[in-house]
């Protein structure tokens, strides 16, 4: 049974969020919006997951930006 059929984020994996972000809108996009050193300094998709996993906040505004972002990525 499906608990969370609502959830927009529901079957989505944190490596895709970053990954969709990183593609559509770029590290230094990211880095403008949310202002954390895993997006500016030296970024990479291994660093940004490391400190996403282990910052809940920082993992919350990055997907809000993504749920405010994905109707702009293609399907």
């Amino acid at each position: 049974m499906d608990n969370q059929p609502y959830n927009p984020l529901h079957g989505i994996t944190l490596k895709t969020i970053v990954e969709q972000l990183v593609e559509h809108i770029g590290f230094e996009a990211l880095g403008q919006e949310i202002k954390i050193k895993c997006f500016t300094d030296n970024p990479s998709i291994k660093s940004s997951l490391t400190f996403l996993r282990k910052t809940p906040w920082a993992r919350e505004k990055v997907e809000e930006l993504y749920i405010k972002n994905k109707a702009s990525f293609p399907e």
